[in-house]
């Protein structure tokens, strides 16, 4: 089985960075300017992309002929109702928000109003964990699965069914983390990782994502959304396998390392 699916974050105006989702160097260059973002949903509409669908069709009729596209948006921050539901549903879009549940109706993230908004017109509301923990695959079995637990519960409760689907934080994933979200009742799971390959682990469709950053052309958008090999993908997989053997290398302290880096 294979689907493409691109790694959105935040929305925000100029370089408000703190104005929505998480603080910092680290998640400020996942966040995209307004006038950024909207570029790249029209330069994806105007490529002849297929259309985005959704993870539920695709969990009910996997054995498709053709490679869907799926847009997915992590963390939870504000601009998810302020901005970015607006422009998917200009283009009659679906997207999927994967909430940190611990920071419902903080400061800089939607809150259970928003939430259900969303889920009323017509988009997927999925976990992205309670807590956001920086290295998910090294917590241990009980805190994984209280992870994904608290955070399905509450959710579930705030949309009025069971929510069924989330995404890893922090990019780090292991069979492991798939393993506890099949026992949490989680149907589909996306990670990091740039790869169209989906496949199964318990019960649990397991699926890659290609992450768009601040200051990416429309151009690599459209490249990560192409239903063929593109060098956008190819440049990203190499990318992300050499970050994966740093992160192995510098253990623990990659993630202060790379902070540090951003700051300078």
């Amino acid at each position: 089985m294979k689907a493409v699916s691109l790694l959105y974050h935040d929305a925000v105006k100029g370089n408000d960075f703190d104005a929505s989702g998480f603080s910092g160097a680290g998640a400020a260059v996942y966040k995209l300017e307004v006038s950024e973002l909207k570029r790249h949903f029209e330069a994806i509409a105007a490529s002849g992309a297929d259309r985005p669908s959704t993870i539920y069709d695709f969990l009910d009729n996997p054995k498709q002929d053709h490679v869907p596209l799926f847009l997915t948006f992590d963390d939870g921050g504000n601009s998810a109702a302020l901005y970015i539901a607006d422009f998917l549903d200009t283009f009659g879009w679906t997207g999927h928000f994967f909430i940190t549940a611990s920071r419902i109706g903080t400061p800089a993230f939607v809150d259970e109003r928003q939430i259900r908004e969303l889920k009323a017109k017509g988009h997927i509301i999925g976990s992205h964990s309670w807590s956001h923990p920086t290295r998910m695959a090294h917590c241990d079995w009980n805190e994984m699965v209280d992870e994904w637990r608290k955070s399905v519960s509450l959710l579930s409760d705030i949309v009025g069914e069971d929510v069924t689907v989330a995404s890893v934080p922090g990019g780090y994933f292991s069979n492991k983390v798939a393993q506890a979200a099949s026992n949490c009742g989680i149907r589909a799971l996306f990670t990091s990782e740039p790869i169209k390959k989906a496949y199964y682990t318990d019960k649990c469709l397991v699926l890659g994502r290609y992450t768009l950053l601040r200051g990416m052309s429309p151009r690599v958008s459209v490249g990560f959304a192409s239903s063929k090999t593109s060098s956008h993908q190819i440049r990203q997989y190499l990318d992300w396998n050499a970050k994966k053997a740093a992160k192995a290398i510098g253990g623990r302290h990659y993630v202060a390392i790379r902070e540090l880096l951003l700051k300078k």
